[in-house]
């Protein structure tokens, strides 16, 4: 399928629906339940590190000459590099862990340390990140680390971020004669203007593939203070300002401000909504103007909107880099992890199409800079958005089934159709959510 962008931000839809029915119920593998983890033997050995395609093709041609270069310390060994495909990417990490042929160290999807960290696999990172807290060079934006946090500790660090932030076609805005909107109020009114010269006012989408329809219907909420979890973690589908969130989406929907095509727009349906001047506000990802080129001059992040309740806030997903338990060393593993994080600026500077730096040097950098639209979505989007764990802080593991199970998807299936009431339709999402979350 054509995804959003390169960036996958979290468990993909068919990995996620993997991993729930795989579980790792055949890995026997002894871990530690709290600090760095444990080791696998010989300090000098050869450390694995496997990565994914995260960019264009180029960006793993960058992240092999950065495994290439890595000196190691006397008494480490060099380290390898190889990438996994996303496709069947869950499969391939849960069957060479069990065989004990796994990484050392790795990148992968944003749910992915929770999940095997529940089978003792994972290394907790909180010793690196204890280190890394007198290094400038590598410090991570604003609340990052705290969403990778567990009651063990913290199961990765983070590197890249991905977010969902509003975009504004400004040429068909003024076409309709309106201005950006900063409210949920006015997007419901330039909604309406944009209607009448046959542009949708809230792009999104949930045909085959294309996840971005959720994703919307998630950052809705978190926008108006709710979220799909409580404090505590537990379902929380219900609470009122989810019920309020999705009753404006409703009433986008009932207006026609929403495409009625929008139930089964693929990502390249939705794409070419965009390309051909048929959308002008939408929640997309941080690359959506490199996925519309035709009007990418036209486009432009908007601030944060002010929901009904006032409150202004977003969804973002973190990706991380996380070590294991079957290591030549755990501290040959986080020396290479600290050196890792010290060469990442490189992606943004070749650039290759990865999203957004989770380093405040990079993210202060004059090359992450020079895109105003990417800088602004780390300026004003990130510090105000939460996971999909909102209200809890914390990720945990459910969320990769949740991310990419059925009921998530068909609940905003549901909402664009307009065929149940915002209550009835988050009722049963919250009888989805109990299945996999408890």
């Amino acid at each position: 399928m054509s995804r959003p962008t390169p960036s996958r931000r979290s468990v993909l839809s068919a990995a996620a629906l993997g991993a729930a029915g795989l579980g790792l119920a055949g890995c026997s593998i002894a871990g530690s339940s709290s600090g760095s983890g444990g080791s696998g033997g010989d300090a000098s050995a050869t450390l694995t590190f496997w990565d994914m395609p995260w960019g264009t093709p180029e960006y793993n041609e960058v992240g092999s000459e950065i495994i290439d270069e890595y000196a190691p310390a006397d008494g480490f060994g060099k380290a390898a590099y190889q990438t996994i495909q996303w496709n069947g990417f869950y499969q391939t990490f849960a069957s060479a862990i069990a065989s004990g042929t796994g990484p050392a160290v790795s990148s992968g999807a944003g749910f992915q340390a929770y999940q095997f960290a529940e089978q003792g696999a994972i290394a907790y990172a909180d010793d690196v990140l204890a280190a890394l807290d007198s290094d400038p060079d590598i410090q991570f934006l604003d609340g990052l680390v705290d969403t990778l946090n567990s009651p063990d500790g913290h199961v990765a660090v983070p590197w890249q971020i991905d977010v969902r932030p509003f975009w504004f076609n400004t040429a068909l805005l003024e076409e309709a004669g309106v201005s950006q909107p900063t409210t949920w109020d006015e997007l419901f009114d330039a909604g309406l203007a944009l209607k009448k010269i046959g542009v949708s006012g809230f792009a999104t989408g949930t045909g085959s593939g294309n996840n971005l329809g959720s994703h919307t219907m998630v950052a809705m909420m978190i926008n108006n203070g709710g979220g799909l979890f409580d404090s505590d973690g537990a379902p929380d589908a219900l609470n009122p300002a989810n019920v309020e969130a999705m009753e404006f989406v409703l009433e986008l929907v009932k207006e026609g401000i929403v495409d009625k095509g929008a139930v089964s727009f693929t990502q390249d349906n939705l794409d070419a909504q965009w390309n051909d001047r048929k959308a002008a506000i939408g929640i997309h990802t941080p690359g959506l103007s490199e996925r519309v080129a035709k009007v990418s001059d036209e486009l432009v992040v908007g601030s944060p909107l002010a929901s009904t309740s006032g409150t202004r806030a977003g969804l973002y997903f973190v990706n991380n880099l996380m070590m294991y338990t079957n290591t030549p060393s755990q501290e040959a593993s986080e020396a290479f992890l600290t050196y890792y994080l010290g060469q990442l600026h490189r992606y943004w500077e070749q650039p290759v199409g990865v999203s957004l730096p989770a380093l405040t040097a990079i993210a202060d950098s004059d090359a992450f800079r020079a895109e105003p639209n990417r800088a602004k979505i780390v300026d004003e989007w990130v510090p105000v958005c939460s996971t999909y764990a909102a209200q809890k802080s914390e990720s945990f593991a459910a969320l990769a089934s949740v991310d990419g199970g059925q009921a998530l998807a068909q609940f905003a299936q549901t909402i664009l159709q307009g065929s149940a009431s915002a209550k009835d339709a988050l009722t049963t999402l919250q009888s989805g959510l109990e299945e996999v979350a408890g």
